[in-house]
């Protein structure tokens, strides 16, 4: 993918200045007005393959396994990815499901925070099951990316919930 260089690189990190100044709320701000998310619904090719790959592979406990209530004959299923938080699914059978293209309105991928023993043992795990990722060996001090048999993309993150780069985003991070 072509990268912005010159003067187009500076435009973009001018204007990334002016919406920090801006926008960014930091300091005392006032609270969210929800709860937070109660799942991601992402979809999937194949529903077993998807509950091997994030409950075997990953260890995400499966939670839920129901008919989704719009489309009679699709799957909505739930993991618990820690901290009250769930990652859904459904399926579409008879639906075509395209190869994964990165474009606009997608996911780009979904960050998992982890300590830094389970970052090595998931490390030790993805290389011993010849899972392709990009890694703290290959640049990325701090995140695992890799996709899910779906293409969905996953980084697996050695930082605290609320912190990002060392820096609390959130006050009781």
């Amino acid at each position: 993918m072509p990268q912005p260089e010159g003067a187009e690189l500076d435009r973009i990190r001018e204007r990334r200045d002016r919406l920090r100044e801006k926008y960014l709320r930091t300091g005392d701000r006032p609270a969210t007005p929800v709860r937070g998310f109660h799942h991601v619904a992402l979809i999937c090719k194949d529903v077993e393959e998807t509950i091997r790959f994030y409950q075997e592979f990953l260890g995400f406990p499966l939670v839920e396994l129901v008919e989704n209530r719009d489309y009679p004959g699709s799957g909505h299923f739930f993991f618990d990815v820690g901290n009250r938080n769930l990652l859904g699914f459904f399926d579409f059978p008879g639906h075509d499901h395209p190869d994964f293209m990165e474009t606009i309105g997608g996911v780009q991928h979904i960050a998992i925070s982890i300590t830094p023993e389970q970052f090595d043992a998931a490390k030790a795990k993805l290389e011993g099951a010849g899972v392709d990722y990009l890694g703290p060996d290959r640049g990325v001090y701090d995140s695992m990316y890799f996709r899910d048999p779906n293409g969905i993309g996953l980084e697996l993150y050695r930082e605290k919930l609320g912190v990002f780069e060392g820096n609390a985003l959130l006050p009781d991070a």
